[in-house]
Parts: C-alpha cells; sequence; structure tokens
C-alpha cells in the first residue's frame, strides 16, 4: 500500500494557491497593478479632503482649544481627559481630528509605497513618486502647523495657513490620480491654448475665493473658540469681497464652458465645466443663505464641503485638455481580453 499522499508523490501537481487575504493585500501594495495604484491614489485624494473636513468640524464647533497643548491633548495627558476646563465633547473633537489625521498620515504613506513599488512597462515613474512623497511630507508639516496653531491659541494666521496647505495638498493628490492613468508622452493639446489659460485661470480664480473664505471665517464669531485672536477687519467688508470674487468666478467658468464648446473640447472637460459651474451656483446660494441667517455652523460647514468640491473639479477641467496617452492595466486591457479569447 502507497503511504504517500498523492498531494506530495505526485510530480506534476499544480502548485497550492495562496490562502487568506494577507498575500492579496500585500499585492496591492507591493506590487501594484495600474488599477491598484489608481485606487491608492484616489484614497489619497478622499482623505486629503478629510483632512479639510474634520479640522472645519473642529473649528466650527468651538473645539479648536479643546486639547489645549500638542502633540499630547494636555500638559498630563495624551488623550482627552475632562480636567482641562473645557467641555469634554469640545476636547474629544480636537483630539478625534489627531486620531484622523494619524489615519490618514497611514494611508498617505501607503499612497507612497505604491506608487515606489509601481513597475510600469516603461520602468519606475519618478514623477509619480515624488506626487506621492509630498502626501505624507504635506501631513506632517501640516501636523507641526496644527501644534503651531495650537500653541499660539488660534492665531488667525496660523489658521489660515493651515487650512491653505490642506487645499495645496489636494492639489498633489489630483495630479497624482491624474498622472497615474497617462503614459510619459508629451501633453498633447486638445483645445486651443485660449482655452488652457482660461481653465488655468478658473484654478487662480477658485483659489483667490478659498483664500479670502478663511479670512470670512476668522474675522467672524466661528474662530474656532471662545475668546480667541481674530482679524481686525470688517465681517461685512471681507464678506462682500468674498462674494465679489464668487460672482467673477462664475464669470470665468460661463466663459470657459463657451470656451470649451467652441474649441471642440473634449465631452468628458465639457461635462465636467457644467458640474464646476453647478457647483459654483449651489455655493453661491449657500453662502448667500449662510450670512443671511447669522452663519449657522452646519451650514458653514456645508460651504466648506463645497469649495473642497469645487477646487478638485477645477483642478481637473486642465488636465482633460491634453492628451499624454495612457496606462493600460495588461490584466484589464481589452486588446489583451481580445487576444487571449482568439483561438491560436
Amino acid at each position: 500500500m502507497d503511504l504517500v499522499p498523492a498531494s506530495v508523490s505526485a510530480p506534476d501537481a499544480a502548485p497550492a494557491r495562496r490562502v487568506g487575504w494577507l498575500p492579496a493585500w500585500t499585492d496591492v501594495l507591493l506590487a501594484p497593478s495600474p488599477l491598484a495604484l489608481r485606487r491608492w491614489a484616489l484614497a489619497g485624494v478622499v482623505t486629503s479632503a478629510l483632512i479639510i473636513l474634520t479640522g472645519a468640524a473642529v473649528r466650527l464647533s468651538q473645539s479648536g482649544l479643546g486639547c489645549p497643548d500638542w502633540p499630547a491633548c494636555t500638559a498630563h495627558s495624551l488623550t482627552a481627559t475632562s480636567t482641562t476646563g473645557d467641555s469634554l465633547v469640545h476636547e474629544w473633537v480636537e483630539f478625534g481630528n489627531r486620531l484622523v489625521t494619524v489615519a490618514i498620515f497611514v494611508v498617505a504613506v501607503g499612497v507612497f509605497i505604491a506608487a515606489w513599488r509601481f513597475r510600469p512597462a516603461g520602468g519606475r515613474r519618478r514623477d509619480l513618486i515624488w506626487l506621492a512623497a509630498a502626501q505624507p511630507a504635506a501631513i506632517v508639516l501640516q501636523a507641526v502647523l496644527g501644534g503651531l496653531v495650537v500653541l499660539t491659541k488660534l492665531n488667525p494666521a496660523l489658521v489660515s495657513l493651515h487650512f491653505l496647505a490642506s487645499v495645496v495638498l489636494i492639489s498633489a493628490t489630483v495630479a497624482l490620480y491624474v498622472r497615474c492613468q497617462e503614459g510619459t508622452s508629451p501633453g498633447r493639446p486638445l483645445t486651443p491654448r485660449l482655452v488652457q489659460l482660461a481653465a488655468i485661470g478658473v484654478i487662480g480664480c477658485v483659489a483667490l475665493m478659498i483664500a479670502a473664505g478663511t479670512v470670512v471665517t476668522g474675522t467672524g464669531p466661528l474662530a474656532g473658540a471662545a475668546g480667541v485672536a481674530r482679524y481686525h477687519l470688517p465681517l461685512e467688508g471681507v464678506t462682500q469681497l468674498h462674494a465679489d470674487i464668487g460672482w467673477l468666478l462664475a464669470g470665468l467658468m460661463t466663459g470657459l464652458l463657451v470656451g470649451l464648446r467652441l474649441g471642440h473640447a473634449p465631452a468628458a472637460a465639457v461635462r465636467l465645466g457644467w458640474l464646476l459651474l453647478g457647483l459654483i451656483a449651489l455655493q453661491g446660494v449657500i453662502g448667500y443663505t449662510q450670512y443671511f441667517s447669522g452663519l449657522p455652523a452646519g451650514l458653514v460647514w456645508v460651504h466648506v464641503a463645497g469649495s473642497v468640491a469645487i477646487w478638485i473639479a477645477a483642478l481637473l477641467i486642465p488636465y482633460k485638455l491634453r492628451d499624454r496617452g495612457s496606462i493600460l492595466d495588461p490584466v484589464t486591457s481589452p486588446t489583451d481580453a481580445v487576444s487571449e479569447a482568439t483561438p491560436a
């Protein structure tokens, strides 16, 4: 009787299949396909936006000094306690934002590792590596800025800088998300240069509007905590300036849409243009509503979320106006699927 199992004695036995979720997960990180890298890059965009939204929740809930020390919550405790004299809710909102930042940093490190390990047919993509490296680096910088904000008792200029640094971070994440789907050939313009310049002008106007928005918030009643310093500016004046920039943006976006149609831009760019114009119009309605209703914190948070959506949409438009080829995943490539299905 043969006591040796067939699986051992048979020389032609198929190799054992991997069991469990860990090997597949590590492949996604350490040997990412183009599709996997795109998903990592998209995670970077989402989490960078989340930094802004959680930070806005801290400020608008007046929890900016819930943890009066940094990097620990207090001088005697790493976590939120009831010994600071502030509301325990405020403490946990601020401490929760710090925990979210740690989680987002882990994602950013994953994005960098995936970009570093990515090996397309043409070799390692240094442009993707640099864009990915910007994410964990920017989050570390954000943490330092956040510490300075707390230690200076919410200095309004530092709070504005803290917010704008997150806006710059989103630019890097969007660039990585787009570039990891493109090839390395020189960009071929798909519209006249004037249309491309108009798209860049819209981005500049959105950036100006966001910067003015930080001044409005730093001047008004929702500056992060009671009794903290504010910009010594007339609230009505800075709010009017912010609104005027919004009207300018709407006009520029309308002109860009006309240029996209007359310049025979790709359909995706035109659709994105209409989406951006709709977001700008909705943002205007929300802005006027919050102003005339006394700046309710929840509505202001929605306004901040709208500004993030507008920023991302504006950043995407110029990328839709040129062509650099594409990276196709060999597993999901339609060409490969057809060749595999064709008999030899």
